[in-house]
């Protein structure tokens, strides 16, 4: 069983994936979001440490096989202002690099936006890859889309960076190929029962409500209200969920139901993410946990990743024995 450090864990989406291997066992993790340090310790047996990281001393922390990071990522986003590291917010990579450099883990898993790679033409992630490189790590990283790299029918691209302190297993390492997308919106959509009315736009709530029921007609497509029209999404899987889904506006998620013309659920969402059933969220309010799906991650596509980070360490150990075995 190999042991795991995980930072910015957020509701546990990284550990979970990799915990579902079972090769893989958190010892420690950190999330100062009181809310989903919450979710967290409602899922997870060990308790999530809730200090603010950059208190956070590396001295009473257990050492590590792998380091997981998911930084947050809203200085690097389209949805941000893209000042990377000029943003307060950029600096949080520079804390998961003081873990990385005191803790001194054989792999680390980041996990950030896609727009990371482009940002400041280039230059930011140039600095994470030379510092990630500095440490003694050898990367690869690669953009995939949960759609097709994790049965999830959502349109999530994420950039997944993979390093290794041991040169053969980054040899072996490769990330997973792509999958045919056989899960539709039913599969992680109740069109069928009648939930919450809070949950329904209607007349007497939404003044614009009559261009919603023209234009909503379809069960098999997922719409967004953007401010002044419907926009229908044609691809038959979600766009991908935001942390601000639960507080209004423009672009939150709209399907046609049997009951209605109706917002996704948080319990939708942590499915759209590819959360299992069993998975408990708490009694906190919905804003929450919108805020707490649209941060996580596609639980399958890291899942994929870790079963691929075992085999190439695995297949690395396999070789060794067999050379031993030569050897006498």
């Amino acid at each position: 069983m190999y042991s795991m450090i995980s930072l910015f864990a957020g509701v546990g989406g990284i550990d979970l994936a990799f915990e579902q291997t079972n090769k893989f066992k958190t010892v420690f993790s950190n999330e100062f979001d009181k809310n989903a340090n919450r979710t967290y310790n409602q899922n997870f047996n060990i308790t999530c440490n809730p200090e603010d990281i950059h208190e956070l001393s590396t001295d009473n922390i257990p050492k590590a096989d792998i380091l997981l990071s998911g930084f947050p990522c809203q200085a690097f986003s389209v949805a941000g202002y893209r000042k990377g590291f000029e943003d307060e917010r950029g600096d949080l990579f520079f804390e998961t690099l003081r873990f990385i450099r005191d803790i001194n883990p054989q792999v680390i898993f980041l996990e950030n936006v896609k727009n990371l790679v482009s940002h400041d033409n280039g230059n930011t992630f140039k600095v994470i890859r030379e510092a990630l490189i500095s440490h003694g790590y050898h990367i690869k990283y690669q953009v995939l889309n949960a759609k097709d790299y994790g049965n999830i029918p959502q349109n999530r691209e994420r950039i997944y960076v993979v390093g290794f302190k041991n040169k053969e297993h980054f040899k072996n390492f490769v990330f997973p190929d792509p999958i045919p997308l056989t899960k539709s919106l039913k599969d992680v959509i109740d069109f069928e029962s009648k939930i919450d009315d809070r949950y329904y736009y209607t007349d007497d709530k939404y003044q614009f409500f009559p261009i919603l029921k023209e234009s909503i007609i379809d069960q098999n497509r997922i719409y967004q209200w953007r401010r002044k029209y419907v926009r229908e999404n044609k691809s038959n899987v979600v766009p991908t969920l935001t942390a601000n889904m639960g507080t209004g506006g423009h672009n939150v998620p709209l399907i046609l139901s049997n009951h209605g013309i109706r917002k996704l659920t948080p319990r939708e969402c942590f499915n759209i993410q590819g959360f299992p059933e069993n998975y408990h969220l708490p009694d906190v309010a919905i804003s929450h946990l919108y805020k707490q799906a649209g941060n996580s991650i596609a639980v399958p596509v890291v899942r994929r990743i870790a079963d691929k980070i075992i085999e190439a360490i695995e297949e690395c150990n396999d070789n060794l024995e067999k050379e031993q075995i030569t050897l006498f």
